[in-house]
């Protein structure tokens, strides 16, 4: 099943971004990868988006080119640092293995409101037949894995080893969180995604039996809605999505909203008691 949160492999820019695969992030390259993309960009008369040394701040996003949309640097880590410092400014890594990490904030910017959201009819009635058991942080890591997994039509995935051992990391420290969709003891689904103040960033779901990760969602949203949470950002705007109420913005106003929702203070009650507390409401 394709990902509600989708993120494929970066391919379609194939002529722009495979230049950037000239360096890699590796300090001791960054220099050299900065020059090749410099010179590769001159002689091709494109623009070409800045080249992340470590510890320099990312630039602001309105630099984010038009095409491909939302392209704002390469280069950097994958540190806890590093990305709790892009999403707190709506920006997010998706990149192939044949490339450096590239970073993005594109515009406009697909967000689902927790007040808008509208399952069909048909899940409704899935979700009352309890067909999945619903947990909360159990398997961050599988369910990683099980985004990463082939999918039709895709030729490859974003969802690389190090990016599973990087939010890994931010998942051991409360910033990131999975919603499973269990049943006779196996992983069916689920969704994992990142958190920061009263702010959800979703980043992939997968499904290994129907209607898993939509099941999951909409756990995910009650749980949300308990914690007083009211934004996911989607990130990227698909016609699945739309059915559940999701909506593009304006990238000006999701960070409006994403300024404010950062600097809150981070819910009290962690997220496995939101879950137990809204199972019956799901």
């Amino acid at each position: 099943m394709r990902s509600l949160f989708a993120r494929l492999s970066p391919d379609r820019h194939s002529t722009t971004l495979d230049s950037l695969s000239a360096g890699n992030d590796d300090p001791s390259d960054s220099a050299r990868g900065a020059q090749l993309v410099r010179h590769w960009a001159r002689r091709q008369n494109v623009s070409v988006v800045p080249w992340l040394r470590s510890g320099s701040p990312f630039p602001p996003i309105e630099a984010a080119l038009d095409d491909p949309n939302g392209l704002l640097a390469a280069g950097g880590d994958l540190s806890p640092g590093r990305l709790l410092a892009a999403y707190r400014q709506g920006i997010f890594p998706w990149y192939n293995e044949a490339q450096p990490i590239l970073w993005w904030s594109p515009d406009p910017r697909t967000v689902l409101f927790v007040a808008e959201f509208r399952p069909p009819r048909s899940l409704r009635r899935v979700v009352r037949q309890r067909r999945f058991e619903i947990r909360v942080d159990t398997a961050f890591r599988s369910v990683m894995a099980g985004c990463a997994e082939p999918r039709g039509g895709q030729s490859g995935t974003w969802i690389t080893p190090a990016v599973i051992d990087a939010y890994t990391v931010l998942h051991r420290q409360g910033h990131a969180h999975s919603v499973e969709a269990w049943r006779d003891g196996e992983l069916a689904g689920g969704l994992y995604g990142v958190t920061i103040g009263r702010m959800f960033y979703g980043e992939s779901m997968f499904a290994r039996q129907t209607d898993a990760s939509k099941v999951a969602l909409v756990n995910l949203v009650a749980v949300l809605g308990r914690l007083g949470m009211p934004l996911i950002d989607c990130q990227q705007e698909t016609a699945h999505l739309a059915r559940f109420g999701a909506r593009p913005v304006a990238r000006r106003v999701f960070a409006d909203w994403l300024s404010r929702l950062v600097n809150s203070p981070e819910p009290a009650e962690d997220w496995t008691a939101a879950a137990r507390a809204t199972a019956d409401q799901a």
